[in-house]
């Protein structure tokens, strides 16, 4: 899921299209599977009001065939309670995404450099 997805995903929780049994297990696969650190740092509001609410979400468990831990979500529906929480951190992550300014674009390399200049001689006529 793109960062693009998740910011739909809240948008839509915040319009009242998109169910919390729906969100919370999205929200929690992404922040557990990214490694996109802004993508995190929105995340990690929304993970604290889940995690307070609903403990657990995301388990560990035995990888097949090797060493280590796999980590999978947790079937447990969200407390009605708490989606005031939820919708709170939901909007402040989105109203601070948007307020952030964009990430600027990076230089060329120098790889790709070297592919236009290449480009550029032999599509020189002489």
């Amino acid at each position: 899921m793109s960062s693009d997805a998740v910011k739909g995903l809240l948008a839509g929780y915040l319009g009242g299209r998109v169910p919390a049994e729906r969100l919370v297990p999205a929200v929690a696969a992404e922040y557990y599977r990214t490694v996109d650190r802004r993508t995190r740092e929105m995340l990690r509001p929304i993970m604290e009001v889940i995690e307070r609410a609903a403990p657990g979400v995301g388990q560990l468990a035995r990888t097949e065939g090797g060493a280590g831990f796999d980590i999978r979500l947790a079937e447990r529906p969200f407390p009605s309670s708490d989606q005031d929480a939820l919708r709170q951190a939901v909007a402040s992550a989105l109203a601070e995404v948007s307020e952030s300014p964009p990430v600027p674009a990076s230089a060329p390399g120098l790889l790709a450099r070297l592919v236009r200049v290449v480009r550029r001689l032999f599509s020189a006529s002489p």
